[in-house]
């Protein structure tokens, strides 16, 4: 009788194993090194002042053209952006924000899909358990016909 075991034996040697961490512990040192470096670039930059003071929304949160969506910084997180007034420095800067009409549709968008997939995975389950049962039905006839 042979072993279920998938894994070849010669990947399991000391050497090999040894080779493996060797190696994902190079990729994983990459990419958080990486993401390291890229937050260390932009705590460079000067903060906004509504990140570093109290400020008052004067403009409510509205959709950015397709203009701003790609000269503004501020547009490009989620492509709506709102006017704040800094208090201390009464500085007037533009700030992105989340629109409640972007939220609710992106809300129906994750509904919908969910209620999708649920349908999909009963159809599945239904149609498994038909030729489980199929299966075991045809497995008894053959028990009885051959007694």
């Amino acid at each position: 009788m042979e072993s279920d075991c998938r894994i070849p034996v010669a990947c399991c040697r000391p050497r090999i194993l040894a080779l493996h961490a060797l190696f994902w512990g190079l990729v994983s040192l990459r990419v958080f090194g990486a993401a390291l470096l890229s937050e260390e670039k932009t705590s460079a930059v000067a903060a906004p002042c509504w990140l570093l003071e109290e400020f008052v929304v004067t403009v409510e949160c509205s959709q950015c053209s397709s203009f701003q969506t790609k000269s503004w910084l501020a547009c490009i997180q989620t492509g709506y952006v709102e006017k704040v007034n800094c208090t201390k420095t009464s500085k007037e800067e533009y700030k992105s924000c989340r629109s409640t009409v972007m939220e609710e549709h992106l809300f129906w968008k994750f509904e919908a899909a969910m209620l999708a997939l649920t349908a999909f995975f009963a159809v599945i389950v239904v149609i498994r358990q038909r030729w489980l049962d199929r299966l075991a039905s045809e497995k008894v006839r053959r028990q009885i016909e051959s007694i």
